[in-house]
């Protein structure tokens, strides 16, 4: 779930938690924008993501991976009604050599 702030503001509270004075908490960082602390937090670690300082899936690359598994279900769908209709289509009578046609 995309987080309900702006990219800008988002940037700026890392980058204010990033730079903070010693004795200041990430905590009260959280409050005086308005954030929950578990928000920043998760903020802060997908930003080392982003950064290449921790492993782990960039965002772009999330999304990306949730279009691809999107995309797979899709097809693994239409694979599903294209079996089943070679399989009727395999059990409808076919007349034989000892038909007649009129």
């Amino acid at each position: 779930m995309p987080w309900p702030y702006p990219r800008e503001f988002r940037d700026d509270v890392v980058r204010v938690a990033r730079n903070r004075d010693a004795g200041v908490t990430v905590e009260q960082i959280a409050k005086d924008f308005g954030v929950h602390p578990m928000t920043l937090f998760k903020c802060l670690r997908q930003d080392d993501i982003e950064a290449g300082a921790t492993p782990g899936v960039a965002g772009s690359e999330s999304a990306e991976l949730r279009e691809a598994r999107k995309r797979i279900r899709l097809l693994e769908q239409e694979n599903e009604v294209l079996r089943r209709a070679a399989a009727y289509l395999s059990q409808a009578h076919v007349p034989g050599k000892d038909s007649t046609r009129s």
